[in-house]
């Protein structure tokens, strides 16, 4: 049994940090989970661990979208948790950025989050039972030089999220965006001795998503931001 009121689950833009975390916790917890990545080959590792079901998916594409949705509920049934992790990074000044580029990078970040929450709201509205989460950054709070693509792409995710929530939380469906405010420790690297604290553990942050998803609805959180004690900003 689990105290997680939830029953299957979802991860698009999985891989070996926060989602990994993630995949673990809930298998544990004895929930089904597909975690879709464009590369599927790079899950492997976590599929053999936890034997969760790993299926290919541009997230920009909205058909593509709705064909992970459909397949996901054949190999593990009706959705009731989707998280949402990929995003699109292209770093550079303004006036170099290539527009093909920066467009494919706010696809992923934007109009993918949006094509996720769509189809998950199809699924969950008929039950009314359901929960969406979001993974956020700094980028949606404060855009920094040389980054504007995953700005842009953050701050139209947070807007999503808050719109999302104000829809669909009366509905039954919590929708939470985690602003994930500094940089993620890698899988399996050691802590700085010299910066204790100065990253931030995917399993600690995975634990969040999961306390998150234990909450009851007349408490739900519609945003949390998780920084290290140590980050300036």
């Amino acid at each position: 049994m689990t105290d997680i009121p939830y029953r299957s689950a979802l991860i698009i833009g999985a891989g070996s940090g926060i989602s990994g975390s993630l995949t673990r916790l809930l298998r544990s917890a004895g929930l089904p989970v597909v975690i879709a990545a464009r590369n599927t080959d790079k899950l492997t590792p976590l599929v053999e661990e936890t034997g969760a079901i790993a299926l290919k998916v541009d997230a920009s594409d909205a058909a593509g979208v709705e064909r992970l949705f459909d397949e996901t509920e054949v190999r593990i049934g009706a959705l009731e948790v989707v998280v949402y992790n990929a995003s699109g990074r292209v770093r550079g000044p303004i006036a170099d950025l290539d527009p093909g580029e920066v467009e494919r990078a706010v696809g992923v970040s934007a109009l993918g989050a949006f094509y996720s929450v769509q189809q998950a709201a199809k699924r969950m509205l008929p039950t009314g039972k359901g929960a969406i989460l979001l993974t956020g950054a700094t980028a949606g709070v404060k855009g920094f030089a040389l980054s504007s693509p995953f700005a842009m792409g953050k701050f139209a995710l947070r807007g999503l999220a808050q719109s999302a929530a104000q829809e669909l939380a009366p509905k039954g469906i919590h929708v939470a965006h985690v602003v994930v405010d500094g940089r993620v420790r890698p899988t399996g690297q050691e802590e700085s001795e010299e910066q204790p604290d100065s990253s931030l553990d995917p399993d600690a942050i995975a634990r969040t998503y999961l306390d998150l998803l234990r909450q009851h609805r007349s408490a739900w959180s519609w945003e949390i931001e998780i920084r290290p004690w140590v980050e300036s900003f």
